[in-house]
């Protein structure tokens, strides 16, 4: 029952439907890693291609029983949703054309240009899901689209949060290079002729801080809409508190399979597990605040793409820890900074309230 508009005062998750959704993301994601893992691991040819539906696993599984089964869910078939459920189906679609395209890459004896085509065409039809958005926006105006989550928020939590994420970056690295535990080059892998550094550092800057997070929206859309949409809603019911705090523990779980296979802690598999544990639950708290202050999802997608972009352009410009275990960012000391954020941001009083901020 509500009260207003993301409050509910049933505080009981529905625990057979979270059951069935972690069921299914996990057997989908977990069979895939283990796929990998026989075919040889992360390094073998290919394998890389073949895990690029992973990301999308957790929305897929959240929208098909959303959309079949789950009746209170805003988008379920059943309901008079509008025009904005269509960008579900769309998704579903996406999700699809990614299977296919990794079953292709596994199958090919030799992955090559399957591999290339594996990669593009999933990606441009994620980039074509965004003028989705757009479309659905103005052809079904902003309260439908809030109704199937799918609202923008407002500007300016995009500016703060966006800027938030790329400074904290920012200074990770500079505490990587002051601590000796990372280096500073500043040498871009390859700087394409006629751009002096200047401009290529200024061009990919822009690419990894507006380009790519927000063509990528939808993309990562796939995580997101599973883990701050649906199940962040159901945990809410606990209290805002704790049902990030085991929503931290369950996104890392959904991780370990890789970290186990050396990806993020090379060399440290299981303190990799451990650290990866603290690094989720710890951003969990940042991207649910995100969320609950604008109550928009596609924000959160659009964070969690800034994350990795800004560390990945970071990287390129030789700021790289040596031992990412052991270094500020995803390591020990990293994990400490990100304590201290979630504290400052736990003193809003926004996490004292119930409920969700989605309608």
């Amino acid at each position: 029952m509500k009260t207003d508009a993301g409050t509910d005062t049933n505080l009981t998750p529905n625990w057979r439907h979270v059951g069935a959704f972690l069921g299914l993301t996990f057997g989908l994601t977990w069979l895939l890693d283990l796929a990998v893992y026989l075919r040889g691991g992360l390094h073998a040819p290919g394998m890389l291609s073949v895990l690029q539906p992973q990301g999308l696993l957790p929305a897929f599984s959240a929208i098909l029983l959303g959309l079949l089964f789950f009746r209170e869910s805003p988008i379920h078939h059943s309901r008079p949703a509008g025009r904005g459920r269509w960008f579900y189906y769309y998704f579903l679609f996406l999700t699809v054309i990614y299977a296919l395209g990794a079953l292709a890459v596994w199958l090919a004896p030799a992955p090559g240009s399957i591999e290339q085509l594996a990669t593009v065409i999933p990606l441009l039809l994620g980039f074509l899901g965004v003028l989705v958005l757009v479309v659905l926006r103005v052809a079904a105006g902003r309260e439908a689209m809030a109704r199937v989550w799918l609202a923008w928020g407002h500007l300016r939590y995009w500016l703060v949060f966006g800027l938030a994420v790329i400074a904290y970056y920012v200074v990770q690295a500079a505490l990587n290079v002051y601590f000796r535990l990372g280096g500073a080059s500043l040498a871009p892998k390859a700087i394409p002729p006629g751009l002096s550094l200047d401009t290529f550092v200024i061009l990919a800057a822009v690419q990894s801080v507006l380009l790519v997070p927000i063509l990528g929206i939808v993309i990562i859309f796939g995580e997101e809409y599973g883990w701050r949409g649906y199940l962040q809603t159901e945990l809410f019911k606990m209290g805002r508190v704790p049902g990030v705090l085991l929503l931290g523990v369950i996104w890392a779980a959904w991780h370990w399979p890789l970290i186990l296979m050396g990806y993020n802690y090379p060399g440290h598999p299981l303190l990799g597990v451990l650290l990866m544990t603290l690094y989720t639950t710890g951003n969990a708290f940042v991207l649910a605040y995100a969320v609950l202050k604008s109550g928009s999802v596609l924000l959160a997608a659009y964070l969690h793409g800034l994350n990795n972009e800004v560390v990945n352009f970071i990287a390129a410009l030789g700021y790289k820890p040596f031992d990412s275990a052991f270094s500020f960012g995803i390591g020990i000391y990293g994990i400490v900074t990100l304590t201290i954020v979630v504290l400052l941001i736990l003193r809003d009083p926004i996490w004292r309230g119930k409920g969700n901020s989605l309608p």
